[in-house]
């Protein structure tokens, strides 16, 4: 039951992630040079694809709005973590936490939603090479690629719909920036409901994401068996810079997300050094992988 004559009224959180971390300024300079790197890396890729008429196509298309998620989903977390870390300023206003958030979790969902959308691009192209320009113009990526941002944002919104009425008991986030979690449990209530609906939101998406990528994947596989072994190796080198890609990206969720709801427990610490490696990891390895596509 909500307990609301012990609520308080927050106007900034406090953020006690990293209070125990060893050494934070070289955890700090080591997340910033990995910021920087990966933020560089990912304009580069975008700006070679727009300079490049050449590179006007479908699967570039898609390669630069992977680039643009990456950026955003690193920029939603990764400097509040290099101010707590470098410059200890571990407090952040009450809206900004809140756009912090909803960005994060947009950062996340796209990057499911890119990645599936890619694994289907490869199989259109593989399965069909003659009609593939026809069924995928530069003109339908772009309306799906925008299609696939609304409806990420319509899942994220009910993030904040269902943490914005609730009061708040304390002010003290115990993770490493504004997640949903993080500011769930400054609330008042009990948490049993609304994490079990976004456990189910996340469920459905991570699911479903990885299950379509695997079933594009079996349609790739199928159609190599009829290739040429020529065709074979050019098929191996275009498909094996997305799985690199989507490895990167699942299996971390996978330990965090899944596991630990199978009775595997995970230490504060751990779950910190999965979210970062998740959230870092991927957007730093995507642009190099896709770079040597690009060229």
């Amino acid at each position: 039951m909500p307990l609301y004559n012990a609520s308080i009224t927050v106007t900034e959180f406090v953020i006690g992630g990293f209070d125990k971390t060893k050494r934070p300024m070289l955890v700090g300079v080591v997340i910033l040079i990995t910021y920087v790197l990966a933020v560089l890396a990912n304009m580069v890729n975008i700006l070679f694809i727009i300079y490049d008429r050449k590179l006007h196509k479908p699967m570039y298309v898609l390669i630069c709005n992977l680039a643009v998620v990456d950026i955003l989903y690193m920029t939603s977390a990764s400097p509040t973590m290099i101010g707590i870390l470098v410059g200890g300023v571990n407090t952040i206003s009450y809206v900004p936490c809140f756009i912090q958030m909803f960005a994060f979790h947009l950062g996340g969902v796209m990057e499911m939603f890119s990645l599936s959308v890619m694994a289907f691009d490869r199989l259109v192209a593989i399965s069909y090479p003659f009609q593939y320009h026809s069924f995928l113009t530069n003109a339908r990526t772009l309306v799906l690629a925008y299609f696939l941002w609304i409806l990420a944002c319509c899942f994220v919104a009910v993030l904040p719909a269902s943490l914005v009425p609730l009061p708040h008991c304390s002010s003290t986030l115990k993770y490493t920036f504004c997640d949903y979690a993080a500011i769930m449990r400054t609330t008042c209530v009990d948490p049993t409901y609304y994490f079990g609906m976004v456990t189910i939101i996340l469920f459905f998406l991570l699911f479903f994401t990885f299950c379509f990528i695997c079933l594009s994947y079996l349609g790739i596989i199928y159609f190599v068996k009829l290739s040429s072994s020529s065709d074979k190796k050019k098929i191996g080198t275009t498909c094996l810079s997305h799985l690199i890609v989507v490895a990167c990206y699942y299996c971390p969720i996978f330990v965090s997300s899944v596991l630990t709801r199978l009775g595997v427990t995970l230490t504060l610490e751990a779950r910190h050094g999965l979210m970062i490696g998740t959230i870092l990891g991927p957007s730093l390895v995507n642009p190099f992988v896709y770079c040597l596509r690009t060229k």
